[in-house]
């Protein structure tokens, strides 16, 4: 079976801009950060790339959807639903269409994953939540002004504090450090 795995990501790139497109969710700095950090650890922890690259290019397909029907909490599942058709018609072995959904499904779990690339996964996903510029980009694209900075605040607060306890890799924690300690204090100075 030959598999043109660059033929796949790119299709899928495709489809998840044009969501980010159509929808505004996840931000393309955001999706970018993702993506390129799921590459570099998955380098480092010799994990297989194209499961890595596929799952955070597809973990948040369906965002921006799940948002607009006001269900964020569905977007996961949404997200593996879509991703599992458009990956049915590549013909992939059914141990990676398994690994890739595994990425989707997982990235917002704190433990318990079933692979290295879903835990990868999970914490290239922490990266926009945790640098500072990531925490407030988050924070910037909240309500556009429409909305109170009180909650938006602690919605991102509240973000801040999911993905610190979905963070998990030794080398995530390390590297993530000094940001994870200044938006930290950010958020103590502003809720002073």
């Amino acid at each position: 079976m030959n598999i043109n795995k660059k033929e796949i990501l790119r299709k899928a790139e495709e489809k998840a801009i044009l969501e980010i497109e159509k929808h505004g969710l996840p931000g393309r700095p955001g999706f970018e950060l993702s993506r390129k950090k799921g590459m570099e650890l998955a380098e480092k922890l010799k994990a297989d790339p194209f499961v890595v690259e596929m799952g955070t290019i597809l973990m948040d397909l369906k965002l921006g959807e799940a948002f607009a029907i006001g269900n964020p909490a569905e977007h996961v599942e949404m997200s593996r639903r879509e991703a599992k058709k458009f990956l049915r018609q590549f013909n992939l072995p059914d141990e990676t269409m398994e690994n890739v959904l595994a990425c989707i499904k997982e990235h917002h779990n704190a433990n318990g994953w079933k692979n290295i690339e879903a835990e990868i996964c999970a914490n290239a996903d922490c990266y926009r939540f945790l640098t500072v510029r990531g925490w407030l980009r988050l924070l910037h694209s909240l309500s556009g002004g429409k909305g109170s900075f009180e909650n938006d605040f602690s919605f991102a607060k509240e973000k801040f504090e999911e993905k610190l306890n979905i963070l998990s890799l030794e080398i995530c924690k390390k590297e993530l450090e000094p940001q994870i300690d200044a938006v930290r204090r950010m958020i103590d100075l502003c809720a002073e």
